[in-house]
């Protein structure tokens, strides 16, 4: 385990590709030919006219393809797609871009679907179903890195809403951002729960000999029908952890969310040690563990499918989360200790762990931190030698 970090907060090229995964890529292949350039019948459906281009700025068109059943596509044209952090933030970096809002990975518990309100979008079901897509975004990030001013500090794509989720095998939006970043010299990172990034890892990994790159991986739920129930839009635990071995594998740096811990859903001492040790096994460069948090718009949300799923833990979590969206610090102690354990009998103890604020962890602009061991500090290290575990399944599919 020489060289992992683990940061422990209870707070709120070629990539070898062989067996299993290659079955994967028959549905990438499928995915990719859902372009915009395809005749796929996508209905135009609404101009950008009324109601929808008064509230999302720089709408051209709405779509509604066939072969994304329940998916609304809004695209936009964007002046500015470069996010400055809040100066008094703690993030690890000051700029973010976001090529989508909205999430087809459906995440009960997302932080971000509040920010659909902004835009006159419903937080919840619209959340899932309605994205907002920046067409341009490649074009308008190579324009503004291009500025004499632009310091080629480091940029974050993931903190707002997944980058390579469904919508990305239709637009395709992420290899012109990445070569972009690259192209101008801006170190970056990923964080995302989209196995679809296999995609691009060629393109990342030759990135990552010009710039600094990072890779972080999202995890939450190992048990199947809990996972299909708060996550439906989302790969399965094991495509992802096969995700973080083939990103290992490419020479790229991999830190691991085990995020949300969900209070008496998956918090139990036997569910962290799997979340753990698997994340462990595969070979990850750091972990990062985080209790949820439920801000409005995910509050709502999340309560209501409480009250459907899990009736008898509503009055507990009312009084959890009774004084705001993060848990009190008793919980936060509590959960310290039930993973100090884990986390040495793992081999990821005392290396850059830390006890950390809510605050510290998601910041005033909605974005989440990245886990640690995501976010490079130099070129990206050797690859790993972690082999892959048998009859795991890179779902690209999902």
């Amino acid at each position: 385990m020489g060289g992992r970090r683990a940061r422990l907060i209870p707070t709120d090229r070629a990539t070898g590709l062989t067996g299993a995964v290659e079955q994967a890529f028959d549905t990438l292949v499928r995915w990719s030919g859902q372009t915009t350039a395809a005749d796929d019948g996508a209905l135009p459906g609404l101009g950008p006219a009324g109601a929808l281009a008064a509230s999302i700025p720089g709408l051209q068109r709405t779509v509604r393809p066939p072969a994304f059943a329940g998916m609304t596509f809004h695209e936009v044209r964007a002046r500015s797609v470069l996010n400055a952090v809040p100066a008094d933030s703690s993030m690890p970096f000051r700029w973010t871009v976001n090529p989508y809002r909205g999430c087809s990975h459906a995440c009960v518990y997302c932080f971000a679907r509040g920010t659909h309100a902004w835009l006159d979008l419903d937080t919840g079901e619209g959340f899932d179903r309605e994205v907002v897509v920046k067409t341009d975004v490649a074009q308008v990030l190579r324009r503004e890195l291009a500025r004499p001013s632009w310091a080629r500090e480091h940029v974050a794509l993931g903190t707002g809403t997944d980058p390579y989720q469904r919508a990305e095998g239709r637009y395709a939006l992420m290899p012109g951002v990445v070569a972009a970043l690259a192209g101008s010299g801006t170190p970056f990172s990923v964080l995302t729960k989209g196995t679809m990034l296999v995609r691009d890892l060629p393109q990342l990994a030759a990135a990552s000999r010009e710039v600094p790159v990072g890779v972080g991986v999202s995890l939450a739920v190992w048990d199947e029908r809990l996972h299909a129930a708060l996550e439906p839009g989302t790969p399965s635990p094991h495509a992802r952890l096969e995700l973080v071995r083939r990103v290992r594998a490419a020479g790229l740096p991999c830190g691991v969310f085990v995020a949300p811990v969900l209070p008496w859903l998956t918090d139990g001492e036997e569910h962290l040690d799997e979340a753990v040790g698997r994340v462990a096994a595969a070979g990850a460069t750091g972990v990062t563990v985080v209790p949820l948090h439920l801000r409005p718009g995910a509050r709502e949300w999340f309560l209501a499918w409480l009250a459907r799923e899990h009736p008898a833990l509503v009055a507990r979590y009312r009084d959890l989360y009774g004084r705001g969206a993060y848990v009190p610090a008793a919980y936060r102690a509590w959960l310290h200790e039930r993973l100090a354990p884990v986390l040495e009998r793992h081999g990821l103890a005392g290396r850059g762990g830390a006890l950390r604020r809510p605050d510290e962890v998601v910041d005033d602009g909605g974005g989440a931190s990245f886990p640690t061991g995501s976010m490079p500090t130099s070129r990206a290290p050797r690859p790993a030698s972690v082999p892959a575990a048998a009859g795991d399944q890179l779902a690209l599919g999902l």
